[in-house]
């Protein structure tokens, strides 16, 4: 196996190999070119971001600054929003749902280094892909660890660390984060209700 598919499918692998660097550096001209357009250039703008994700839906918006790895080991969904500063490791499959909403600052880190500094120092990694279902809203500065799976319909709160898979259906934060309470009906009976009474104010004006 080359570095490279070693790397894909979690065995241990060289970070310096030549086709990875030369995979990262092709990743960091796009992103150079993506986090330096202006809004005037929107269109072009997203079409560089499209050519740097490994696949996504039609609805699909990154404000700049962004940063990635490699680009394309990172897949999205339908309706994708993200807000400034995301940092994606993507040296391990990542994998984002539909419907999904990324507050500032947060990070989704794929890789991982031995925890022997003598054999850390040669530049042998791992890493471990990261799932995030649909309909999922991470706070700002959140940080998903290697290996993890939230599932869909999930509300990560702000500063969160998620180091453990986080099921569907529920409210978590902390450091590390935990799930607090389950997303019910009357959670969707109170915000469609906010909802209601905006377009009705709306409506009035």
């Amino acid at each position: 196996m080359t570095d490279k598919e070693r790397m894909l499918s979690g065995k241990p692998y060289m970070a310096l190999d030549d086709e990875l660097r030369a995979d990262m550096r092709d990743c960091k001209l796009k992103l150079y070119k993506f986090n330096n357009l202006t809004m005037d250039r929107l269109p072009e703008r997203i079409e560089t971001l499209r050519g740097i994700l490994g696949g996504c839906g039609d609805d699909v918006y990154i404000e700049p600054p962004f940063y990635c790895d490699y680009g394309k080991n990172i897949t999205v969904g339908e309706n994708f929003y993200a807000n400034y500063n995301l940092h994606i490791l993507d040296c391990a499959p990542v994998t984002i749902g539909e419907n999904v909403f990324i507050g500032p600052m947060c990070g989704i880190y794929t890789a991982l280094h031995p925890i022997d500094s003598a054999v850390r120092k040669t530049g042998l990694e791992y890493a471990d892909g990261i799932k995030i279902g649909d309909d999922v809203w991470i706070g700002g500065g959140v940080t998903i660890n290697a290996g993890v799976t939230i599932g869909s319909n999930v509300v990560i709160g702000s500063g969160s660390v998620v180091t453990k898979d986080i099921p569907d259906n529920v409210v978590a934060f902390g450091n590390p984060c935990r799930v607090h309470r389950a997303i019910t009906d009357e959670d969707k009976r109170y915000w469609t209700e906010q909802l209601e009474q905006y377009l009705a104010e709306k409506e009035e004006k």
